[in-house]
């Protein structure tokens, strides 16, 4: 009876153990959100970007805490050595070696410096914003490269399940064949044709299986996933209202990604901050007026007195005003004031150039979205078709009324309306989805 416990309960453990194991290898499917948000927390280049930021804090930090004085405490210890005797006034031999020590404090700040440190401070706080919105931009940009991943594994998936249609077509149409070889009602030729049509089709569903296993692990390198981690995700469906959706005005879109997008306010601030550099660089003709003020002492052991009196008798006060008038410096702030308009002038070019391609991509997504819905439209009525003519000429071709090649011509036109009508599914969702990211919108996924 304890036997038989014992054996129940090893038993009972053994399927724990499995259950447990099967449930750590087997991971919930990724949705398109999740992805999205994994990529937003994870991705090295939003993590070096947040780094960049911090780095810009502690320098609009360190810049602003200029505007206050600076207070040094120094001390230094030193010995010395006599090489002849010396005699005190009871001609007692003194000492040849003498300790000294020194003790000081030293405050400093800048009183007037043509407005430079107000105007840095400025260009400091323009460009640590610049770098919020560019770590907005990096997310952005992630999140546009996870939909489009995403998507290619959903279009990749559905082919898959169309090439496996073929291939169920095509091999009821070689089982058939068989048959009818064997009664006579078709040739030999037409048979092998039937046959390597099969076969064909199953090279295309091999291919759709490799195209399906890049686009996940794509995906999942683009989320920087281990390797051991499994993966899988789950396999959203389109309806005819997401993919017809209405279609954003151009104008519209354009303007709302120019005033929204973080990319484009970064650009902005940096053609700012260049401006502001070159004020920066300008004040460096004017005068600048600095005050300070230090109180010294010290002991040396020769001295003949105690230590703290001599710490109180040695005291040096003073308080000083220095001004510096620049007059030549081999012309370096010149060249200073003409490379910091240069430099305004390359940002203002690199938002023209931004500003561009930005009206490009717009354009881009517009059109493939128009052209997409239209194509969609057109492969479903194309599909209709092509499926009615198929089962039409498989009926004949049964009958005896259409040939092999007519047969296998008509299922082929079927499986490419299958495909074209896939392709352009996808192709309108995802112009349409990037055209609301591009609004800053947020998007239906």
């Amino acid at each position: 009876m304890i036997l038989q416990k014992r054996s129940v309960f090893v038993i009972i453990t053994i399927v724990f153990v499995i259950a447990g194991y099967t449930a750590k290898a087997q991971t919930t499917p990724w949705t398109l959100e999740r992805c999205i948000e994994y990529a937003r927390q994870n991705n090295i280049q939003i993590k070096s970007q947040k780094i960049t930021k911090e780095l810009s804090d502690f320098d609009l930090e360190q810049t602003r805490a200029q505007r206050f004085p600076t207070l040094n405490f120094s001390s230094n210890f030193g010995v010395s050595f006599q090489n002849t005797t010396t005699y005190n006034d009871f001609m007692e031999k003194t000492e040849a070696t003498a300790y000294s020590d020194n003790y000081g404090l030293n405050t400093g700040v800048t009183l007037y410096s043509g407005g430079k440190l107000n105007k840095t401070i400025k260009q400091k706080q323009i460009e640590n914003s610049a770098y919020s919105y560019d770590i907005e931009q990096s997310a952005l940009d992630i999140e546009i490269s996870v939909i489009q991943a995403y998507l290619q594994i959903l279009y990749a998936n559905e082919s898959l399940e169309i090439a496996e249609k073929a291939v169920a077509l095509s091999q009821t149409q070689v089982e058939r064949g068989q048959e009818m070889y064997k009664a006579g009602s078709i040739s030999k030729a037409d048979l092998a044709q039937m046959q390597s049509q099969n076969a064909s089709d199953k090279h295309q569903v091999t291919q759709a299986k490799n195209s399906l296993s890049s686009a996940k692990l794509s995906l999942k390198q683009l989320l920087e996933l281990e390797l051991k981690e499994n993966f899988d995700v789950v396999f959203t469906e389109f309806d005819d209202q997401q993919v017809l959706k209405i279609i954003p005005d151009l104008s519209s879109v354009y303007q709302s990604a120019l005033n929204n997008l973080p990319q484009m306010k970064s650009s902005a601030l940096s053609v700012e901050s260049a401006n502001t550099a070159i004020s920066v660089a300008k004040t460096s003709r004017l005068p600048t007026l600095s005050a300070s003020a230090s109180i010294n002492t010290g002991t040396i052991s020769s001295a003949g007195t105690s230590y703290f009196e001599q710490l109180g008798s040695k005291i040096n006060e003073n308080i000083g005003l220095s001004l510096s008038i620049p007059i030549f410096n081999n012309k370096q702030i010149r060249t200073n004031i003409n490379k910091a308009e240069l430099q305004s002038q390359s940002a203002q070019l690199q938002d023209m150039s931004l500003k561009k391609q930005l009206l490009s991509t717009v354009e881009s997504l517009h059109n493939d979205a128009v052209s997409a819905q239209s194509q969609y439209v057109s492969a479903k009525e194309q599909l209709d078709a092509a499926e009615a003519s198929f089962e039409l000429v498989n009926e004949q071709f049964l009958a005896g009324f259409k040939n092999t090649i007519e047969l296998i011509t008509e299922q082929n036109n079927y499986t490419n309306a299958l495909s074209t009508l896939l392709q352009s599914r996808y192709q309108a969702v995802l112009s349409l989805m990037l055209l609301d990211l591009y609004q800053y919108q947020n998007v239906n996924y």
